[in-house]
């Protein structure tokens, strides 16, 4: 394995996240309920998300501590200036994703949906934007877009022998990373 791939500086920063992807979906709900109702509270977190009224209440102790979310003067949850900002990031993130996942990609709906959500917390800012802005150049109706868009219609699944030494991602292997496959972590096929 090549030594950048592990390269220790980056893999720990994982850990390091300020943001888990539980708390941008406590955020998220919040926010969401807000919209809604006109209120959030942690009873309504936990049936939206699934959990019990004890997982919510120590999830929101935490993000409150962290000063992103606050309560009214009824005690019903708000997002702070910080928390209503990195919410709209994890959403704003998850629906880039999504379409570029769907739209350019060509990743079927359920997939896009799962792998989109697995990743928008921990997309930064400035690779958001440049996806973002890659994608409105790709989904254009300029002509390179547009053959771009076929040639990823014709998305294979691997290089030919003779393409693996001409390709500027698999020649250094010498081996197509396509036609390897990706195993799957949770036990299902890629």
């Amino acid at each position: 394995m090549s030594q950048e791939i592990n390269d220790a500086s980056h893999w720990r920063d994982f850990d390091q996240n300020l943001l888990s992807h539980s708390m941008a979906h406590y955020l998220m709900a919040i926010d969401t309920l807000r919209t809604e109702h006109g209120y959030a509270r942690s009873t309504d977190v936990a049936e939206k998300l699934g959990v019990s009224r004890g997982a919510a209440s120590m999830a929101l102790s935490q993000l409150k501590k962290k000063d992103w979310v606050g309560e009214d003067h009824n005690r019903f949850l708000l997002l702070t200036e910080t928390g209503a900002q990195i919410a709209s990031q994890v959403e704003q993130n998850f629906l880039i994703l999504n379409q570029f996942f769907k739209e350019v990609l060509n990743v079927g709906e359920e997939a896009a949906h799962a792998d989109a959500c697995k990743i928008e917390h921990l997309l930064g800012m400035e690779t958001g934007k440049r996806l973002l802005w890659l994608m409105r150049f790709l989904m254009s109706d300029e002509e390179l877009a547009i053959q771009v868009r076929k040639q990823m219609s014709k998305c294979n699944e691997g290089c030919s022998p003779v393409e693996v030494s001409e390709c500027p991602i698999c020649g250094a292997s010498g081996e197509c990373l396509a036609a390897l496959g990706t195993p799957s972590i949770e036990g299902t096929k890629p």
